[in-house]
């Protein structure tokens, strides 16, 4: 079964940059879809962005606002989450996670049951 892992998690203050990568265990990545999920504390797990198969198509939560953008690493099976302009309330644990399956509606994006493997995470603090 394939695993995702993450990296790029660290602290950064208010207004910073950030960026996450996550790489499969094997090619998983290259035929599938993938999002960014986060957990802050005390806080359920929430939408970040997702990225189809082909890299053509990307979905973002609308807290994202044009601060966050998901591309395609240069190994097939890589993702890579770019955060700019970041806030305290960005605070989290980030994952990483793929789907198996191919997606046939666009609300599948957002739904974190849809996917199929995980990684542990990794922790984004922003400071003020």
């Amino acid at each position: 079964q394939a695993q995702a892992y993450e990296s790029g998690g660290g602290l950064v203050q208010v207004g910073g940059s950030l960026t996450l990568s996550c790489v499969a265990s094997d090619d998983a990545f290259s035929g599938h879809t993938m999002g960014w999920f986060r957990q802050a504390p005390g806080k359920e797990r929430e939408f970040v962005a997702a990225i189809t198969r082909s890299g053509g198509a990307t979905y973002y939560g609308d807290f994202v606002a044009d601060r966050f953008t998901v591309y395609r690493g240069n190994l097939k099976n890589s993702v890579n989450l770019q955060m700019t302009r970041l806030k305290p309330e960005d605070t989290a644990v980030y994952f990483c996670a793929g789907a198996t399956r191919p997606f046939l509606s666009r609300t599948y994006y957002y739904q974190q049951t849809r996917y199929d493997f995980w990684g542990q995470g990794t922790q984004v603090t922003v400071s003020s």
